[in-house]
């Protein structure tokens, strides 16, 4: 059953001592915000654009919340909020795709192996802002993520997307062995992001 079927139970959470993954709300707008705007130089990066702009508003980022809260409750895609345990600060945010995501479809993947791609079951970006990622933060919710997929989501083959502009997460995830071998590497050459599983 693909994780976007209605009748799949999504994990609601994931807990640790450091941090809460919980879908995200448009009410999240404030704390969201505060992260996107910390983080913004790394994130355009990530989304090769300009976005976040520099006049970018916690209005305009509720309206972006709203579609992704609506995409989440139709189980199209899926988007958790990353906050500090007391739930007073964003740390980031953790998106989860499945391989028909209109973002990939309009992308041209390269695959090590002709089927590959379509084993994948889930499509995952991540970002931590920018003092926790300082803090090593990145590093420590790959692996509680790794972990949460394969045990509450019961996915088997999850790839996680970066930019190849985005030093910063690629050599995070080239330090685990989602890279160790070229059978487990795709690349989307037209928005130059890198797949990893």
């Amino acid at each position: 059953m693909s994780f976007t079927d209605s009748n799949f139970s999504v994990p609601a959470e994931l807990r640790t001592d450091e941090f809460v993954l919980r879908p995200i709300v448009a009410d999240d707008a404030e704390l969201d915000f505060a992260a996107l705007m910390e983080t913004r130089e790394y994130l355009r990066l990530w989304e090769q654009s300009s976005w976040p702009e520099d006049d970018f508003t916690v209005e305009a980022n509720r309206a972006d919340l709203v579609g992704l809260e609506e995409r989440h409750a139709a189980h199209r895609a899926f988007t958790f909020t990353v906050l500090a345990p007391n739930g007073t600060q964003s740390l980031g945010c953790v998106y989860i795709f499945p391989t028909s995501a209109t973002f990939l479809a309009k992308s041209a993947v390269t695959q090590a192996r002709d089927d590959e791609w379509g084993n994948v079951d889930a499509v995952v970006y991540f970002w931590v802002r920018l003092s926790q990622m300082q803090k090593g933060l990145d590093a420590r919710l790959l692996t509680a993520l790794r972990a949460w997929f394969t045990d509450d989501w019961k996915l088997e083959r999850v790839v996680y997307v970066t930019n190849e502009q985005f030093t910063q997460q690629v050599d995070l995830i080239e330090r685990t062995d989602l890279s160790a071998s070229p059978a487990s590497r795709e690349r989307i050459s037209s928005t130059a992001n890198r797949l990893y599983g």
